[in-house]
């Protein structure tokens, strides 16, 4: 199984991401453009690997091993409230929009509680660690 460091794969995203917006304006845009992305990126990204880990599809070291593949052992019983579920994290919805979504349309609570649970989204935040790469353009 091929093993990935989000850490190390952010950046490569938060690099790209400075050398477009650079040649956008014309200068090297340095740490704000990587600020940029950590801002306006990182949250995104994160769930996105996130997801691929409980899929089984990538392993990311530093998610909970006991995660991984946790989509393909669990569920099967309730497949599609869980894919209803997924596609609201997926659009950066929380745990609060979820439950709000469910009360709104009557879903049994219970169901819906043991899947957040089990996911457990909030423990599952990792803060960027970014390190300065080049000073900002005038």
């Amino acid at each position: 199984m091929e093993k990935s460091s989000v850490y190390i794969e952010s950046e490569k995203e938060a690099l790209q991401y400075k050398w477009i917006e650079s040649e956008k304006a014309g200068c090297d845009l340095g740490e704000t453009a990587i600020r940029r992305w950590v801002q306006q990126h990182w949250w995104g990204y994160l769930r996105d690997r996130w997801l691929e880990h409980l899929h089984g599809r990538r392993f990311w070291v530093e998610l909970d091993r006991g995660d991984f593949g946790l989509l393909q052992r669990r569920f099967q019983e309730t497949s599609l409230l869980l894919d209803r579920i997924l596609d609201r994290l997926k659009a950066g919805q929380e745990n609060l929009d979820v439950i709000i979504w469910a009360l709104d349309w009557g879903i049994c609570m219970q169901q819906v509680r043991e899947i957040l649970e089990a996911l457990d989204i909030n423990s599952r935040r990792l803060a960027h660690r970014f390190d300065p790469v080049s000073p900002a353009c005038p």
